[in-house]
């Protein structure tokens, strides 16, 4: 049974089908019942209007044997005196139920003093009604009767009406249900007919149109497969013209696809820099230490502290990346950026710091870090002068970190904050310099929610903007 309705299209046409049966049997009940009331609505109709007809010529002082309402053509017809004693009936009536008598031969009625079987029956009489005068009220119950040996299922209408010379009589005319009953049964045929086959054509139709609807989705499946399979991030998904939510689904794999690809490529350029950083100072401290291992006299050990130094910080740098990549959340400390910007000036030569009271929320060791490198990379081009400034700007904390040296040119503003990029006149590794510094901070300042910026500064230098948002 899971498997068989595994499938969104097995799911999706069940469900359909469950939900337009539910409708077509409510329709159906509503349909029946609305019928049957309304055909037993008319069958009342037509038996009052019998039971008045003969109730008017009771009134009229016709004769029992005279009703002409008797001849058992329009259905049975009872009359009842004010004892409820049959005194008059259809004529080739056998057998009725439904009245307040089962009799079909009338009798005699009973003497006006009630010898007969004493009961007073005076409350049952209904409304006072005046001679002559028939009842404006009918009451209608559902019975049968058999005449000339055919039974029928009767709706009966009940009349009363007060005559001369006859007392208080109640007259009871039955209209057959037949037609009722055949409507009904013709009404339930149909639905028990008809029914299944509107649930087969709409189960075929909305099977076949999940079919067409989620073929895209089977196509960006197998396309989804084969490039898991090739490990070729370079193909996309096709993308339907249908301008729905399969085509923006086609549309957001492909965008994850290309930012996944973009993320691949540049993890793989990434191992490769860091390679190919890491292999300098690893082959000059190797070159250093074989030279020193067969002539101790030649060792450089200021040369070999620089080039450990450089490996430490390199392996601190590309840990620290890692710890970002992976998307390591900054705590939420309030942290007082004209504080760490002093902190991290000090001792510095040719540094001016100013700052007025600005507090962020984030990692006081990771801003820490940013601001060291912001002065690392400003003192590494400027000519004499760094200047530090911490300000507000609306609901922002702004820290501008300005040099006086030859600036950033406008085509490297963005390439700059690259991993492994350094300009031109930057090249020189002696320095220590593997072109991560702006990128670590730039990633620092994302993920605390702000933006690190190049421009040109006041002297005609570079200048760097760190904007974050207030705690």
């Amino acid at each position: 049974m899971r498997r068989l309705f595994g499938s969104v299209r097995a799911r999706a046409t069940l469900g359909a089908t469950l939900v337009v049966a539910v409708a077509l049997v409510a329709a159906g009940a509503a349909v029946l019942l609305s019928l049957r009331s309304n055909l037993i609505g008319e069958a009342g109709t037509q038996a009052e209007r019998s039971a008045r007809a003969v109730a008017s010529e009771l009134a009229a002082g016709t004769p029992y044997d005279k009703l002409s309402g008797l001849d058992g053509d329009d259905g049975p017809v009872q009359v009842l005196d004010e004892q409820k004693r049959l005194v008059a009936a259809s004529e080739d009536l056998e057998r009725i139920s439904g009245t307040d008598s089962d009799r079909v031969k009338p009798r005699p009625a009973a003497t006006p003093s009630g010898d007969g079987d004493g009961d007073d029956d005076s409350d049952d009489a209904g409304e006072a009604l005046e001679p002559g005068e028939i009842s404006g009220e009918s009451l209608f119950s559902n019975g049968s009767a058999t005449i000339d040996g055919e039974a029928q299922d009767y709706r009966f209408a009940a009349v009363e009406v007060e005559t001369h010379d006859r007392g208080h009589l109640k007259v009871y005319a039955g209209s057959p249900l037949a037609a009722e009953h055949g409507a009904v049964r013709t009404a339930l045929t149909v639905m028990l007919i008809g029914f299944p086959l509107l649930l087969g054509v709409v189960a075929a139709v909305t099977w076949l149109v999940t079919r067409r609807a989620l073929r895209p989705v089977e196509g960006i499946r197998r396309e989804m497969a084969a490039i898991t399979q090739s490990e070729d991030l370079g193909r996309r998904v096709p993308e339907p013209d249908t301008h729905d939510e399969i085509a923006r689904l086609a549309s957001t794999t492909n965008e994850t696809l290309a930012a996944l690809e973009t993320s691949v490529e540049r993890q793989r350029r990434f191992v490769a820099d860091a390679s190919h950083e890491l292999r300098s100072p690893i082959a000059s401290l190797r070159t250093q230490l074989e030279v020193a291992a067969a002539h101790p006299e030649l060792l450089d050990l200021d040369g070999a502290v620089e080039d450990t130094v450089r490996l430490q910080r390199l392996a601190a740098d590309l840990l620290l990346l890692a710890r970002l990549d992976a998307g390591e959340r900054p705590s939420d400390a309030k942290v007082d950026l004209a504080g760490l910007a002093r902190e991290a000036a000090e001792g510095r030569t040719g540094v001016t710091v100013d700052a007025e009271p600005v507090e962020v929320a984030g990692s006081r060791g990771q801003l820490g870090r940013v601001l060291a490198n912001l002065l690392d990379n400003a003192q590494r081009h400027a000519r004499s002068a760094v200047t530090v400034n911490v300000r507000r700007e609306g609901d922002r904390a702004v820290v501008g970190v300005a040099d006086d040296g030859d600036g950033v040119p406008d085509g490297d503003r963005e390439r700059i904050f690259e991993r492994f990029v350094r300009l031109d006149a930057a090249r020189s590794r002696d320095d220590g310099g593997a072109g991560l510094g702006l990128a670590i901070a730039r990633d620092v300042a994302v993920r605390h929610g702000g933006t690190l910026t190049a421009g040109r500064g006041p002297a005609g230098g570079a200048l760097f903007e760190l904007r974050l948002p207030l705690a």
